[in-house]
């Protein structure tokens, strides 16, 4: 059976997800979306695992190695701290230090590699939170995962971090890596109605709580539009890149009229999101397309002009 035009785009790989010169490093690849997850699991590392494994990154990876944008360069990273073929489980002081969208995006460029459309989603999970903690209190803190496509059942959330139990642990994440309950992460969409017009808490919201710091809220979410809606045309661009940006400072409100555009884009990237409706959203609007110099605001390198490598939309 031929693939729609929407699964077609999505089983190419993007500028960011292609492996390039290094796609024989993909030979022996299973084809099973859960074991390409735990592959992924066992190169990587989070920047805020270390403890999790007895382990401290050493200052330069912290700092570096999530600033690496593309596949081809996390795989030479990966690579060069140890050549052994990507099924082979590395230890952690071998893996590449990274961030959900690192996980996410090589999960997604496995998947594209053997055929399986893959997406990432950017949004806001709700399992970051310690085991017990009550609903009421529960954050929602900022966080990507990789959709797939399952024949039998459509777009199924995947989250590669949680396959392994050393880490599931740490948190309340009570369900199948590999299906995420879309009530447990809402894609940023989402989240911005479930703000706007559920009740629910902006300060519920973020990379971090209110007290912890001014990115959470409004402007947060709106950030994470973007970026998601840039995902789903194929540019998985850095957390931190920045376009477009409404005047003011982070956890300052939005402006009404900010408002009232996030309120007409969150629908087209919410839900079971329409192929045609977000390429001509992202395509069309200045507002929302990623430009080709973006502004990086790096967490320990600090902001910067980074142009893009351009590929086809």
């Amino acid at each position: 059976m031929p693939l729609t035009t929407e699964l077609a785009f999505h089983s190419a790989q993007s500028t960011y997800s292609d492996p390039g010169a290094l796609a024989h490093l993909y030979a022996g690849l299973p084809r099973d979306p859960a074991q390409l997850a735990r592959i992924t699991r066992d190169l990587l590392i989070h920047r805020l695992e270390a403890g999790f494994y007895d382990h401290t990154h050493p200052t330069d990876r912290l700092h570096n190695d999530a600033e690496t944008r593309y596949i081809d360069d996390i795989l030479r990273i990966i690579t060069e701290r140890n050549p052994a073929p990507l099924t082979q489980p590395r230890e952690p002081g071998d893996r590449f230090v990274g961030v959900c969208r690192d996980f996410s995006l090589l999960h997604c460029s496995f998947l594209r590699h053997l055929g399986i459309p893959a997406r990432i989603r950017s949004g806001f999970a709700d399992y970051f939170n310690s085991p017990g903690t009550d609903a009421s209190q529960l954050f929602h803190g900022d966080h990507v995962v990789t959709e797939y496509w399952a024949d039998d059942r459509g777009w199924l959330l995947a989250d590669s971090q949680l396959t392994d139990p050393v880490v599931t642990a740490h948190w309340n994440a009570d369900f199948d890596p590999m299906d995420v309950p879309r009530d447990r992460f809402l894609v940023a969409g989402e989240a911005w109605q479930a703000i706007r017009t559920g009740g629910a808490d902006p300060a519920a919201f973020g990379l971090h709580r209110p007290e912890e710091g001014p990115f959470w809220g409004e402007r947060f979410v709106a950030g994470n539009i973007r970026l998601d809606l840039a995902a789903l045309n194929k540019v998985e661009t850095l957390l931190w890149d920045v376009w477009s940006e409404d005047e003011g400072k982070p956890g300052e409100p939005l402006p009404e009229s900010s408002r009232e555009f996030y309120d007409r884009v969150a629908p087209v990237v919410s839900g079971e999101v329409a192929f045609d409706a977000v390429r001509k959203l992202f395509t069309e609007d200045d507002t929302l397309r990623t430009p080709p110099t973006v502004t990086c605001y790096a967490p320990f390198n600090g902001p910067s002009e980074v142009t893009l490598r351009q590929g086809n939309l």
